[in-house]
């Protein structure tokens, strides 16, 4: 598991929460989220608050918990919601620390370190910044660092031995030899997929592809959160499309 330390992840998280407070605080409570249409703002609002305290909760007791329903979280007025996130972020960022970042644990995967919860978080709170700042039409922007994280964390899950227990549709990426190359222009190196009987391995290595998405690495990661189409003009799709289309259907969790 490559990942970011503690310090920046933490401080990453702590700038995800202020920056979703930013962007919604002037767009109406019941305004539904185009990229995820069931919820309103509010919805992703008491959603977010409501992971972070979540996850804390798994890592002050070291338990399995059942993920609860976001439409039943309560994040108050609209003049609560900074508070919301801030103190879920914090609270989480507190558990994890107390708890020592290397401190096994439970996670829908397997036992991982606790770092594991604060590095999910983070990467559940950037997508859904993203979906913020799409609803109220202002401008997404995230470090070059975060988005590169949120890629490898996802790649770490959808590889894991038993990650199928979260999605079946990911045994559908078992293949036998088929290569997927995610290439960022701002960074020196991407990330490369390959199929094989029993899942998928991936590497940061620049080797070709049968498929390459080449682009700033937040759209990549947006891309691969399916909140920007591979036919947008941010980014550049060479190689056999239909093989990153069922990739992206297959991913969807």
């Amino acid at each position: 598991m490559e990942t970011l330390g503690f310090d920046r992840l933490a401080e990453g998280l702590r700038e995800q929460a202020d920056a979703v407070a930013a962007v919604v605080e002037d767009v109406p409570a019941g305004t539904t989220v185009p990229t995820c249409p069931l919820w309103t703002v509010k919805d992703l609002v008491g959603h977010l608050g409501q992971a972070h305290r979540w996850a804390a909760d798994i890592v002050r007791t070291r338990a399995a918990a059942a993920f609860p329903d976001p439409l039943l979280a309560e994040p108050g007025e609209p003049p609560r919601w900074p508070h919301w996130l801030r103190d879920g972020a914090a609270e989480l960022i507190d558990a994890v620390s107390e708890a020592g970042a290397s401190s096994p644990l439970w996670t829908p995967i397997g036992p991982r370190p606790a770092v594991f919860w604060l590095r999910r978080m983070l990467a559940e709170t950037v997508v859904h910044h993203a979906d913020a700042a799409l609803t109220a039409g202002k401008p997404y922007e995230i470090a070059a660092d975060l988005a590169e994280d949120v890629i490898s964390e996802a790649m770490d899950i959808l590889s894991a031995p038993n990650a199928t227990s979260l999605r079946a549709a990911l045994a559908e990426l078992r293949g036998d030899g088929q290569t997927l190359r995610w290439h960022p222009r701002d960074l020196p190196a991407g990330w490369r997929i390959t199929r094989t009987p029993d899942g998928f391995g991936w590497d940061r290595s620049a080797a070709g592809a049968d498929v390459t998405v080449t682009g700033p690495v937040r759209d990549l990661m947006l891309v691969l959160a399916r909140r920007l189409p591979p036919g947008d003009h941010r980014v550049e799709v060479t190689g056999d499309r239909e093989l990153l289309d069922h990739w992206l259907a297959a991913t969807a969790l």
